[in-house]
């Protein structure tokens, strides 16, 4: 079946689970900075303590930063002490999707975005609860959104909470 053709898939919250074309991803892509390259698109970290929205306290929503699919409630969001933005659950649990990750000797589960695949972190089962679940998310994996303010829409889904 062809992009074109494929019929979109809603998560709970509504928005668009779509995976973008590939068009849309060369799109996407050519705006990263090498940084949120080497995260979103080659699995790697960003050194702890040093994100943008480590320390962000602010009301909002937290969303791909390639895609725009918002991915996590600030209401959600607890310090963890790690160095990295932690969250005890996803806006929606089809946001947010889970695979084994073995590199490094270790087994873990990585977290990506559901829609556009990128890499945003991995998550611990040593949270708060009620889920007692740690997403450890990368800063440059996301984008902050303010309550008030649109989501970002960069493929014109007009997804909106």
């Amino acid at each position: 079946m062809t992009d074109t053709l494929r019929a979109p898939t809603r998560s709970q919250a509504g928005f668009d689970l779509t995976p973008p074309t590939a068009e849309d991803l060369i799109a996407l892509e050519a705006d990263l900075t090498q940084e949120e390259r080497d995260v979103l698109l080659h699995h790697g970290t960003e050194a702890p303590f040093c994100g943008g929205l480590l320390n962000n306290k602010t009301d909002g929503v937290y969303c791909c930063r390639l895609c725009g699919l918002p991915l996590f409630r600030a209401q959600t969001k607890f310090e963890s002490g790690t160095g990295w933005p932690s969250f005890y659950a996803p806006l929606d649990e089809a946001h947010v999707r889970a695979i084994k990750d073995t590199s490094y000797g270790m087994v873990r589960i990585e977290t990506r975005c559901a829609r556009c695949d990128s890499h945003q972190g991995h998550v611990f089962p040593d949270g708060p609860p009620p889920t007692r679940l740690r997403y450890c998310i990368n800063s440059v994996s996301l984008s902050f959104v303010s309550d008030g303010d649109p989501l970002p829409d960069p493929l014109g889904r007009g997804d909106h909470l």
